[in-house]
């Protein structure tokens, strides 16, 4: 049984890792997004969509989580475009449509944020800057270089550290016993990502972001837990806010919390990225 389990999680190490590849085709019309491809540091050619919006309304990039794709933030994109704001929807690298050949839980991913926030500053020139990310999005933002030139920030589902990050999942897949199997799935992290479980850890990213911060967390979140949420939020610097989605898990928090999640969510953009374009971040 014990080994069946070892094989199994020395088997997820590849499938955490292999690019998730998926044709997005288009977004709504209504929407008005086009299609573009542009370079990232990670070595990945990013696909995305930019929708733009009203001038001086602000502009926010939408990230998705660990397999998914653009498409996923589409819902968002549509309560954010109807607030006016320009958007644009990245496939993160070994996402989608997107170049890249592994996944890396944020490391490399942060520089395709990096990416993503200059080519916006690029396509809505003067507007406020705002990212939203969830999960592996999430990560990647607070992995990134970009942080003096954003206004504000919304972080969802963010894990605090990957060894947490594993052992949550692994309880769920196997039980009480499933943690003691992590050290089998953290081990390949160097082999395979030359990235160690140390330089893994987010909770110890977010005190450096120096904008306004939203934390928005699912009440039932198995994958990453509430508490660990709260151990998060306590090394956010203020100006921040915690919501949290009652009933929501870890990926449907949009869906979960309807339109109180949009009215929170909305408000927030709104309040730190409404302002003349001489006051954007140079």
């Amino acid at each position: 049984m014990a080994a069946c389990a070892a094989g199994a999680v020395l088997w997820a190490g590849n499938r955490l890792t292999e690019p998730a590849r998926a044709g997005t085709g288009l977004p709504d019309p209504a929407l008005g997004a086009r299609s573009l491809r542009f370079p990232s540091a990670s070595g990945a050619a990013l696909s995305a969509w930019f929708i733009p919006g009203s001038a001086n309304a602000g502009a926010v990039l939408l990230l998705h989580g660990v397999r998914s794709n653009k498409r996923a933030m589409l819902p968002r994109a549509r309560f954010l475009r109807a607030l006016g704001f320009s958007l644009l929807l990245v496939d993160l690298q070994a996402h989608g449509e997107s170049g890249g050949e592994q996944i890396s839980f944020g490391h490399r991913e942060a520089a395709d944020v990096s990416a993503a926030v200059r080519k916006l500053r690029e396509l809505a020139p003067g507007e406020r800057i705002g990212v939203l990310g969830t999960s592996l999005g999430a990560a990647a933002i607070a992995f990134s270089d970009v942080h003096p030139l954003l206004s504000a920030a919304v972080l969802e589902s963010l894990y605090p550290s990957i060894e947490e990050a594993v052992a949550n999942r692994l309880r769920i897949r196997f039980g009480p016993a499933g943690p003691w199997l992590a050290p089998l799935l953290l081990v390949q992290l160097n082999p395979r990502l030359g990235v160690s479980a140390e330089q893994l850890r987010p909770v110890d990213r977010v005190g450096l972001l120096g904008c306004p911060m939203l934390l928005v967390h699912g009440s039932e979140d198995r994958h990453t837990t509430i508490e660990e949420a709260e151990r998060i939020f306590d090394r956010i610097r203020a100006p921040k806010e915690l919501h949290v989605v009652q009933g929501a898990g870890h990926s449907d928090l949009h869906a979960q919390g309807g339109k109180g999640y949009e009215r929170r969510v909305g408000e927030f953009l709104v309040r730190h990225l409404r302002s003349a374009s001489q006051n954007a971040p140079q």
